[in-house]
């Protein structure tokens, strides 16, 4: 069973960077499309970034085009958020979850795995 683990969340000052981690066991996540999504306190779940299994695929909210980067590292069964140019908006909770043989997509009850998330801060 594919098990997801978050880490690299902190405090930041705006204009800041980050660089969040979505590790896994138990299966490769080469078979999933993994996204990233952001839940600030009182708000919904939203999708921030996701890419797909076959990585021919991504999908950003406008919100963060330019400044936040998916990618993976097979070697490593780890995907990973480059987070730049932080802004207060940007505080929350970031979970990232999998979806398999997926494409790209901000579906969040169609992800099968969930990660506990990690807490990010952007403040001055």
């Amino acid at each position: 069973q594919l098990h997801l683990v978050e880490s690299g969340g902190g405090l930041v000052q705006p204009g800041g960077s980050l660089r969040l981690s979505c590790a896994a066991s138990g299966s490769s996540l080469e078979y999933y499309a993994v996204g990233w999504f952001h839940q600030a306190p009182g708000k919904e779940r939203e999708g921030v970034p996701c890419i797909s299994s076959s990585e021919i695929n991504t999908k950003y909210a406008d919100s963060v085009k330019g400044r936040f980067t998916i990618s993976r590292d097979n070697a490593k069964n780890t995907v990973y958020l480059q987070m730049n140019n932080l802004k207060p908006e940007d505080t929350g909770i970031y979970y990232c979850a999998a979806d398999v043989a997926a494409p790209a997509h901000f579906k969040v009850g169609y992800y099968d795995y969930w990660g506990q998330g990690t807490q990010v801060t952007v403040s001055s």
